[in-house]
């Protein structure tokens, strides 16, 4: 094993902020819909959309990090060990079967997680992103008066917003668990907070190096 620098501060800040405004943004959220009482309804409200807002400048900070840095190639698909994967968290995790694939700087992802991540980024957050703009500008004041986006109803806005709110909430609670599955129970939430992590190095077989040395002959 040897310790690796492998989440960089942006990317981890990225992280702690993002998981700290979904966590807001569920509890107002729930709190709008009546189903618990913690804020009150206007201060919910007022909270659930300053959370919104931070969450989109988040996101366009995040976008612009992961184009300038490159980072975005970790998110590209591959079928690659795909069903191993699969087969690994299903049933190979709890025979402690060795994992099907291997982290490293230039691909942190394994193949599961790398589609898993792509459809939040591409489908799920700009879902959230948009029906909650939709929402909260479907009436705005202007001039004294109140404008309206047009809709015949808000009902359709509101409900694909919840939708993609418990699909964010299942993989956020899919997420914690997956945490736990590291080398140790804690090793992926120390990674995070502190950047390093110990990984496995490349051991490359004594045959293979002995056909790779030149001949001096």
């Amino acid at each position: 094993m040897k310790k690796v620098y492998i989440y960089k501060g942006f990317e981890r800040f990225w992280h702690w902020s993002q998981a700290m405004l979904i966590f807001l943004l569920a509890l107002t959220g729930f709190e709008i819909h009546n189903s618990i009482t913690l804020f009150g309804f206007e201060l919910a409200v007022t909270l659930h959309n300053t959370a919104a807002v931070s969450f989109i400048v988040l996101i366009i900070f995040t976008i612009f990090w992961h184009f300038t840095t490159g980072e975005w190639r970790q998110y590209i698909p591959t079928t690659k060990n795909l069903k191993a994967q699969f087969e690994y968290y299903i049933s190979g995790i709890f025979k402690n079967a060795p994992h099907p694939t291997r982290k490293t700087q230039l691909s942190k992802l394994n193949p599961l997680q790398r589609l898993v991540y792509l459809g939040l980024k591409v489908i799920f957050i700009p879902l959230m992103v948009i029906s909650g703009v939709l929402y909260m500008f479907y009436r705005y004041p202007v001039a004294g008066k109140v404008e309206s986006l047009g809709f015949s109803s808000v009902t359709p806005i509101a409900v694909l917003h919840t939708i993609g709110a418990f699909i964010l909430l299942a993989f956020v609670i899919v997420h914690l668990y997956l945490i736990t599955t590291g080398q140790t129970i804690t090793s992926n939430l120390k990674a995070m907070l502190t950047g390093w992590e110990e990984l496995e190095e490349e051991h490359n077989d004594p045959k293979e190096k002995e056909e790779k040395k030149p001949s001096h002959e």
